[in-house]
């Protein structure tokens, strides 16, 4: 069995989400999409929020902003705060036994982009890259990923990024079986990466969201 998974969606509780966790859910039992990753922006409540509606096909996980660049994180059981070093966030993670890789790495328009120097330091501590963003406003700079990913040996994660229902299952890898962060670990080097890149607009539709609820 082949299952197609989404490493890297938002929900409510990221500022410019338009997406709530009963449309997610919908969207997955449409069997559009096998698994989804729920990777809020340095919360794991709305993630927790969707597991508790549909478990089967939900993964909790966490974006998070560290002072060198973003890490993106599946099976995640306790929350990791952002502003910590990309060390010691890993160590968090780690303890709990959290899948680890690293969002977008080389976006130039992201505040979590990577310094090269910074992202060899901790190469050797994470699962995997994410080799192909949904949400990237240059297709180069997926390709970047890529390749850092096949020279350092590292396996590829791929994410829709969504921040809107449209978007989900927009970037997704496919995998075997699997049950768990060993088993995600396991597999992951058998994965094939397919998606195509959200249109220019939908940017504008979540800042849009974001102001909105700063607003009310």
């Amino acid at each position: 069995m082949t299952l197609s998974v989404d490493f890297h969606t938002h929900t409510f509780a990221s500022p410019d989400s338009l997406t709530t966790p009963k449309r997610i859910v919908d969207i997955l039992r449409s069997g559009k999409l096998d698994r989804v990753v729920i990777t809020d922006h340095n919360t794991i409540a709305g993630a927790q929020a969707v597991h508790k509606i549909d478990p089967e096909h939900v993964i909790i996980g966490e974006e998070i902003m560290t002072t060198r660049g973003e890490i993106l994180a599946a099976y995640v059981t306790d929350e990791v705060p952002a502003g910590l070093s990309p060390q010691d966030a890993i160590h968090r993670l780690k303890d709990q036994g959290a899948f680890i890789s690293v969002s977008h790495p080389f976006d130039r328009l992201r505040n979590g982009t990577w310094k090269l120097e910074d992202l060899l330091e901790i190469t050797p501590l994470v699962d995997a890259i994410e080799t192909f963003n949904a949400r990237c406003m240059f297709s180069l700079d997926n390709t970047r990923a890529a390749v850092f990913a096949r020279q350092h040996h590292l396996p590829a994660t791929a994410g829709s990024d969504s921040h809107a229902a449209i978007e989900i299952g927009r970037a997704v890898v496919e995998l075997p079986l699997f049950d768990g962060p060993d088993d995600l670990r396991n597999v992951i080097g058998q994965g094939r990466v397919r998606g195509k890149l959200s249109p220019p607009w939908i940017h504008f539709a979540s800042r849009y969201a974001s102001l909105r609820k700063k607003v009310v």
